[in-house]
């Protein structure tokens, strides 16, 4: 890998000055490889903790050579992550979030893996869930619901990609014009709404850009005791079933009406389901405990809001939601 790779990792983080000051301290081991120009940016989404203290800490030491610090007045990820791309200018970028913590080597694997596949519009590697408490055996089956991402140990092309740890390439982010207009929210404050993510990988491979999982990139998702609560998993997995509505309205190809019946049809099914596993679990002959019943009721109910959003939307509205992820091509 002799050709000359920018990255730029960008740090989207709101209150959240502790676990920043292990994820920059993360970033400050990292082996980087003498053909690799790189910077890494913090973007403070309007913390009222000790974040400045943090960075300002970092840069006086020199620990990370190319480190610097914007704010973002609006708040919200989506407002955030557009700041960090508008404020660098790599030919790819990374979004590392504020609680994720990199192998030695996960910037130099990023950057070998975009020189091999220069073509690719995203990438990301394997995420691996490291809990504050061991979590309930339940919560296990949830990993999704904190951005787990193993698809096992060889190179391959997934449907979509997780937030923590994806690696971007900035013509593929350009081209989707993602930037000018999102249709999906997320996370905006300790509000738990979701879907930004989804969209840009949506769009980025609707636009005709491949997407990657390396294994080689490694890193580790602090997960806190509080975030494995039953309720907060309720909660997150209402807002991963409106996420994932409003996801498949970007890629539909067929009608608005055609959609919603659809769409109806498939939630009523799935609802159904979910009554019958929660008799079973009663009568302990399901294969769902108690306990997770709200769980996946809770991203069913998010479904039929999405459904409701939807139907409520003014027509200008569904006609950009809908199918717009179909509508950019790369330019030739």
């Amino acid at each position: 890998m002799d050709k000359l790779i920018s990255i730029d990792l960008i740090i989207c983080t709101y209150n959240n000055a502790g676990l920043l000051d292990q994820v920059l301290n993360k970033i400050a081991q990292q082996q980087i490889p003498a053909n690799v120009k790189w910077t890494v940016l913090v973007v403070n989404n309007n913390c009222t903790d000790e974040t400045p203290s943090v960075v300002k800490k970092y840069i006086q030491s020199h620990n990370i050579p190319q480190l610097s610090m914007v704010l973002e007045p609006k708040q919200g990820l989506n407002h955030a992550r557009a700041c960090g791309i508008q404020n660098t200018t790599g030919d790819w970028f990374a979004f590392v979030d504020d609680d994720c913590m990199l192998d030695p080597d996960w910037v130099a694997q990023a950057a070998k893996f975009a020189a091999m596949n220069p073509d690719c519009g995203a990438f990301g590697g394997k995420v691996i869930l490291d809990w504050e408490t061991p979590p309930p055996a339940y919560v296990l089956k949830y990993g999704y619901s904190f951005a787990q991402q193993d698809h096992g140990m060889n190179i391959m092309q997934p449907n979509c990609l997780v937030g923590a740890g994806l690696i971007i390439s900035r013509k593929a982010i350009l081209h989707t014009n993602w930037l000018n207009e999102q249709f999906l929210s997320d996370r905006v404050g300790k509000k738990l709404v979701s879907g930004g993510d989804v969209e840009i990988v949506l769009r980025i491979r609707s636009a005709g850009y491949d997407i990657w999982y390396t294994p080689a990139c490694k890193l580790l998702h602090y997960i806190p005791a509080r975030r494995t609560e039953h309720q907060y998993l309720v909660n997150i997995n209402y807002g991963l079933g409106i996420s994932q509505l409003m996801g498949d309205s970007l890629t539909w190809s067929y009608s608005y009406k055609r959609l919603i019946l659809e769409s109806i049809y498939s939630t009523f099914i799935a609802t159904v389901e979910i009554a019958k596993q929660a008799l079973k679990a009663r009568l302990k002959r399901g294969y769902l405990e108690a306990v997770e019943i709200p769980i996946v009721w809770g991203f069913i109910l998010g479904k039929w809001t999405g459904i409701l959003r939807l139907v409520k939307m003014n027509q200008q509205q569904r006609q950009k939601l809908i199918g717009s992820a179909k509508l950019v091509h790369i330019n030739s």
